[in-house]
């Protein structure tokens, strides 16, 4: 598939306004010209990018209800969440917060941030040394692609007792990870189909708490 139809494609199923989808080509371009120097997605991706990477995560918008901050861990890209800073650009009081360690992935950030002028405030941290120093409430936590779904609780932990719920995009390796984590965790937890790939998930988390003995 080339690129433009693959562009075409993703932009019949996403649920974005015209002046989304201009900000999410500068996005793109941003990307592919900082991707010759950068390696910021996998190269077998680049074709694929809107529907691999922009529809992945835009999936997300439809269920973030009335959340207006947003923390993404392990931002990478941005991959879900600039696309949803992108995407919630005009509705008062959204914010996302990306936590990316990698310098260089994180510089590329606040440049799309900048062009798009999305509300993303860029965090260049480990993402354990984030969530120690957060002053705030945050009303939701999302990752992509960064660790298995026990891993992803006990970087939560201390944003889920407050409140905040949870949407981590898995692949098929979900029903295992989340067997794993019930261990030791007592979990509220819905498992939602991935609308770009038939055997991922979403993992849509509204409450989850250790067990008194761990």
């Amino acid at each position: 598939m080339t690129p433009d139809l693959d562009r075409q494609e993703a932009l019949q199923s996403l649920p974005v306004s015209r002046e989304t989808v201009g900000d999410l080509d500068l996005y793109v371009e941003a990307l592919q010209r900082w991707q010759k120097i950068k390696n910021l997605v996998a190269p077998s991706t680049l074709s694929q990018i809107w529907s691999r990477h922009i529809a992945d995560s835009a999936q997300l918008l439809p269920l973030l209800g009335d959340a207006r901050t947003v923390v993404d861990f392990g931002s990478g890209a941005g991959f879900p969440g600039m696309v949803l800073a992108i995407a919630n650009k005009a509705v008062p009081g959204f914010r996302v917060h990306l936590v990316e360690s990698n310098g260089r992935k994180a510089s590329f950030l606040r440049e799309v941030a900048r062009i798009t002028h999305a509300p993303a405030t860029v965090h260049a941290m480990r993402i354990e040394d984030f969530v120690s120093n957060w002053q705030g409430r945050a009303d939701l936590v999302t990752a992509r692609a960064l660790a298995s779904l026990p891993e992803l609780l006990d970087y939560s932990a201390e944003l889920l007792k407050t409140g905040a719920r949870a949407l981590f995009l898995k692949g098929q390796d979900v029903e295992q990870e989340l067997t794993q984590a019930t261990k030791y965790w007592n979990i509220q937890a819905q498992l939602i189909p991935s609308l770009t790939d038939s055997a991922g998930r979403i993992v849509s988390i509204n409450t989850a708490t250790k067990h008194p003995d761990e």
